[in-house]
This record gives structure tokens, sequence and C-alpha cells, in this order.
């Protein structure tokens, strides 16, 4: 039995599953949402590859009720979904389209009948356009569109939704979006800007705290969901851990000093120079607002070594063996479960941290008999899920375990080519097939919590 090969997990830890709106919904046109920046990114040739948009994506604006019969099937616990802005205020401030309301009621109603416990992210990268042409995440005003919006998702739903996430992966939406431009709004912008873009995102999510404490029911709980960098032991001694502790904080302290200590690092401050961003009062108290939780994207790791070097370590490049997934950038380091929970705790102070994402792209084939053998897919959740036991087993505050994907989706720049999910989509049909990953999944659940839903 699989649960004695990885561990028993404890009474209460959440096993779930994953998406996020703009990645499955399609109906981009439909029952008047507004055109957000992923829209527009994928119209411009060259950006998406295969020339994909997030049309029709898995069509699960329509077949919403089916994709919550597949995760009571396979035994889901929790669903942690995302809430697309321009479906709730079109033009990113102002007017509150009801109708798009209406969509994610009809979800949390049906996942809470089936016993599923809706998880809801109030910011998975779809920012409305008009706000994107007005400054995006480098204006200040985007702060204040996003206070108004989450305002109207709490509030609405407050009542029935107690786990809240404010933002995924501020560095890929500020670090892709506005540095690199792989992903929307596609720009390279200065140093300054993207810092300040950083700031703004840190800020948002401060507000967005503030208002589930304010509005949503009293037993809720709040924190952001993050993809930090991993540093790994090469091998695990004294030496070691005490490198890969320094490398976690170096790697990760722009994004999690303002969070957790209500500061940017003073040496991070000093190499940004006059490209540090522009604080105002009461920002950072803002920024710093206590969290219930940490959420963590866990998709890969870094090996650490100590070294005498100014740093005190080393990090080591994978050799050119070194197995991958789908993704060239899917290279399997499933400690990084561990170690992200660990250094989370012993160096930031977090007690609790849920694991949000984590899964692999997959060369998944259809089989003649309809079946998807996806044992890569299987042999990285037994791996990563043995890891977190381990957390789970010293004490380091792991609560719960989102498989990364659901389904098959729009994996953003890589359009609809890599596959990240535990159901199989077929774009042409939309016909879902449960993987052989989601029929494993669903047995190691049943084995684990004793029963099936």
């Amino acid at each position: 039995m699989e649960k004695v090969a990885i561990g028993q997990f404890p009474k209460g830890f959440i096993w779930g599953s994953a998406t996020a709106s703009f990645q499955i919904e399609g109906a981009t046109l439909a029952d008047g949402r507004g055109e957000s920046i992923w829209d527009r990114f994928a119209k411009t040739p060259g950006n998406i590859i295969g020339g994909h948009s997030g049309e029709p994506a898995c069509n699960h604006y329509s077949l919403w009720r089916q994709d919550i019969d597949l995760m009571g099937q396979m035994g889901l616990q929790a669903y942690r979904f995302s809430v697309a802005w321009p479906r709730i205020i079109p033009q990113g401030r102002g007017k509150v389209n009801s109708l798009g309301l209406d969509f994610y009621d009809k979800i949390i109603d049906a996942l809470l009948e089936k016993g599923i416990t809706p998880y809801l992210t109030l910011f998975h990268w779809d920012l409305p356009q008009a706000l994107e042409d007005q400054g995006g995440w480098v204006s200040r005003n985007t702060v204040v569109a996003f206070e108004e919006y989450a305002k109207v998702v709490v509030e609405k739903f407050g009542d029935r939704v107690r786990h809240w996430m404010t933002m995924n992966e501020i560095p890929c939406f500020i670090g892709h979006g506005y540095q690199i431009g792989e992903h929307a709004p596609g720009l390279r912008l200065s140093r300054r800007e993207v810092n300040q873009g950083y700031h703004h995102a840190f800020l948002a999510h401060g507000k967005a705290v503030r208002l589930v404490r304010e509005f949503a029911r009293n037993d809720s709980e709040v924190g952001l969901v993050n993809n930090p960098p991993v540093a790994v032991p090469l091998y695990e001694n004294e030496a070691n851990d005490k490198a890969a502790s320094k490398a976690f904080e170096r790697l990760n302290a722009y994004l999690l000093d303002p969070i957790f200590r209500g500061a940017y690092a003073p040496w991070w401050l000093a190499e940004q120079g006059a490209d540090a961003p522009d604080i105002k009062n009461g920002d950072m108290e803002i920024i710093s607002s206590p969290c219930d939780f940490h959420g963590l994207n866990v998709y890969h790791g870094v090996f650490v070594e100590a070294a005498e070097n100014t740093l005190g370590y080393n990090i080591h490049p994978f050799p050119k063996g070194y197995p991958h997934l789908a993704l060239k950038w899917l290279k399997p380091v499933p400690q990084a479960v561990y170690w992200v929970c660990r250094y989370m705790k012993e160096v930031y102070g977090v007690e609790k941290t849920y694991i949000t994402e984590s899964g692999c792209a997959c060369e998944d084939e259809v089989r003649k008999d309809g079946r998807i053998l996806d044992l890569d897919r299987i042999e990285w959740l037994r791996n990563h899920f043995r890891q977190a036991h381990r957390a789970v087993s010293e004490g380091l505050g792991l609560s719960g375990y989102f498989v990364w994907s659901l389904m098959d989706n729009f994996e953003w720049a890589e359009g609809y080519i890599k596959r990240f999910g535990i159901v199989h989509v077929n774009y042409e049909t939309q016909a879902r097939t449960i993987k052989e990953s989601g029929k494993w999944l669903s047995e190691f659940i049943r084995e684990q919590c004793g029963h099936g839903h």
C-alpha cells in the first residue's frame, strides 16, 4: 500500500488539486467579461506557441459541473481555483458584472454540496487590459483597483469561502510580464519600474489580507501563494544545511522580507540604489499584515554546497544528463518540498504552509484502449509526497497539498502543447478522461483518509 511506502499523513491534512481561471475557463467574451492582458498578449503572433489563446481552453465556463463531478469521483477534499478579475469588473474599476459573480457563486455552492472545500485565489495573472493601458502594476492606481475588486469578491463569497489566497506567484506576473517579457503584458521595463511593480503587488496583497479580516467569516484564513527558489543541501550535513539556508534567504529576500519582516533587506536596497521602489508612509505596515499561512508552488530546486567565499555557498548547475520532464526547466528535485517548508519556518518563522501547486508536464499518450498511462507523473507525485510526509512528521507546519493541475489546460506561453493535468482534455471534443495519475491519487487519498467521497 502506498501509505506504507510514503507514510501516513495526519487526520485533517488536505488533499486537493488546483487550476487558474484563464487557463481553463474559455468563454472569454461570454456574459460581459472584459479583456484581460492575456487575451491581448495572445493576439500578438509569436507570443504563444501554436498561436493559441485562452479560447476555448477547457470550456470550464460551460462544463464546470462535470469538472466538479470528476473532483468528487477522485475523492479530492479541496479545490484551489482563481476568480477572473475581468469577469467581475470588466474594465478593472467601476461597474460590477453580476453574471461574473453568479458563475463563481454556482461553483462555490456546487463544491460545498459535494463536500469539497473551496480555496479561492483572488489574482492569478489575468489583469484587466483597461488597467494595463493605464500602467498596469507599475501604477499605484492598480493597487486601488485591486482593493475595490477584492472587496467585491470577499463580500460576496466570504460567507461560504473560508480559505483565501491573495495572489499567485508575484515573481511570474511581474518578473516574466514586466521584466523578461515572455508573459503578458510582454514588457521589458527598467529595473526601477520592475521594482515598483513588485512593491505595488506586495501592497495589493496586504490590502487583500485586511479585506478578508474585515469582510469574510471569522474562521477564515488568508495568505499569499509564492514560488520561491528552493535551496536544497547537496548532501545533508550541518555545513550544507547552513549554506542552503543562507542561499534560500538571499534568493528570496526581495520577495519575503517585505511580507514577513516588514522591510526590504538593507543589502537589497543598497544593491538597487536609485532603482529602489518608491515607498510611501504606511506601505510596509500594510504589506506585512500578518498572514495565517503561506502557499508554496514547488516545481524544482537548486543544489547548494557550503563554500569558502563571500556568500558562504555555491549553487551547482545541473549536469547535462540530469533528467527533466516535458519542459526543460522541470528537473525533478522532490526534496525541495521538504526544504522549502523547513526554511520557511526556520528563516521566516512561518508556522503553517500549503503546497498550493506541484506537478509536472509529461508526454502523455492516449492508448488504443483509452487509458493514459502517465507513469512518470505518478512517480513525480510519489516522490514529492514522500518529502511532504517528512515535512509533516518533523512538525514543519505543512497542512495540505494541491496537485497541479486538475486538468490539462492553457499553459501560458506554451499554449496547449504541454499537459500538466491529472485529467486529460481532448481539446477538439472537450472530453475529459482521468489519467492513471488521477486514479493513483484517488486511491492514495482513499488510503490516507480511510474512505472515498
